[in-house]
């Protein structure tokens, strides 16, 4: 299958032609609030980790072949049994309603045309059923642990009456990690209605235009169920008690039995942790660090990945997410041994940038450039992709 085009430029939208993520991060920076994209757009402390994500993708090489047959490639693969367009799904990213309105809707929706899958946050803006409402095909849900057991088993029974295909089970966050850009910008749901932040919406007036008539402007996976919660900072204060320092092993085993469907474990960085995930039977595990977001010195994902590869072999799934900006990025990915990428940012930027027409140019670029850089390195199908490809040190 040849790659689809991406749409690179739409009427409603004023622009130069857009040809990659950066050119859509750069974009979502000057359409987005800039607490709410610098939300989306920073890591902890210093921000070594987030940088180390991209940095340490990048200085992977690829070895350039010449004279072979690569007519007739495909990036058709699978993910968790499901035909996919492309081995590539769309992470579990929160506020993406504050990004753009209705944006885990519309991301869902370009997921869903696009053929791969969407994974929607616990701490989205659109709720469980919102989304399920506004697509056809099944869709990821990501699953906090948190400290009131009834609100994870409330959540469960939601995301299987909405016939969600997988459940995605964040393990990296029992404790937040301290992002300074968060601090200083008074990052609230909705933002504090300081000088600053005032100045800075009166800047944007088309954002703010359309956030009127979002469908939700709160968390909508915890609306209704917060008992005492008086508005979306009682629901924000409560949410941050809610993270659950306790969290073991034997939870995940509780929540595979509530679940009872095919289950991921996301925020594995260690090998040791990716063996005790594959024997609590995970269908995948996601090899990532919270988009360097959480520990600040750790390793970036794709420096991870090679021996939690080697530690699990065959008997669970290796997703691989952190630091994905391109199609070149995915390709390197899979040649260290996963079965498919996922894209956060990348996402965000897209849809920061130009709502349901830019995640479609962010899909369009990331599946044109693995294609073409397939080809140049002489493959032809995602299973022909290995470590033959790349250029060892």
């Amino acid at each position: 299958m040849r790659p689809r085009a991406a749409p690179l430029e739409h009427p409603d939208f004023p622009m130069p032609v857009i040809t990659c993520i950066e050119d859509l991060r750069q974009l979502a920076r000057k359409r987005v609030p800039r607490a709410f994209y610098d939300y989306a757009d920073s890591g902890s402390y210093t921000e070594s980790t987030y940088r180390a994500n991209a940095d340490d993708l990048a200085a992977i090489k690829l070895r350039q072949r010449v004279a072979v047959n690569v007519d007739n490639r495909s990036t058709r693969s699978t993910l968790l049994g499901q035909e996919v367009s492309m081995p590539v799904a769309i992470s579990p990213t929160g506020l993406t309603g504050m990004q753009w309105a209705d944006g885990e809707i519309l991301g869902a929706q370009a997921a869903e045309q696009f053929g791969i899958p969407f994974t929607l946050s616990t701490m989205s803006i659109c709720s469980i059923e919102d989304v399920a409402a506004a697509t056809i095909q099944p869709f990821w849900f990501q699953l906090y642990v948190m400290r009131d057991r009834e609100f994870i088993a409330d959540l469960i029974r939601r995301a299987k009456a909405a016939r969600c295909s997988a459940l995605v089970l964040t393990l990296d966050l029992q404790i937040l990690g301290q992002r300074h850009k968060d601090l200083k910008n008074g990052m609230t749901v909705p933002l504090r209605p300081t000088l600053a932040n005032l100045l800075d919406l009166a800047s944007r007036p088309a954002w703010a235009l359309r956030m009127l008539g979002a469908r939700r402007k709160t968390f909508g996976n915890l609306a209704g169920y917060v008992k005492d919660a008086d508005g979306i900072n009682s629901l924000a204060r409560w949410t941050a008690r809610q993270f659950d320092p306790t969290l073991s092993w034997k939870d995940v085993e509780w929540i595979k039995q509530q679940w009872g469907g095919k289950l991921i474990l996301k925020g594995i960085l260690d090998p040791e942790d990716a063996r005790i995930a594959a024997s609590c039977g995970a269908d995948a595990i996601v090899v990532s660090n919270h988009g360097g977001r959480q520990l600040d010195g750790a390793l970036s994902s794709i420096a991870a990945l090679p021996a939690i590869v080697e530690a699990v072999g065959d008997r669970t799934e290796v997703l691989f997410d952190g630091g994905v900006r391109s199609g070149q990025d995915v390709l390197k990915a899979l040649a260290l041994g996963a079965r498919g990428a996922m894209i956060g940012r990348a996402f965000l930027y897209g849809l920061g940038a130009m709502g349901r027409p830019g995640v479609d140019a962010t899909l369009g670029i990331i599946q044109r450039e693995l294609d073409v850089s397939m080809a140049l390195t002489g493959t032809r199908t995602i299973a022909e992709i290995g470590p033959d490809i790349l250029i060892r040190p």
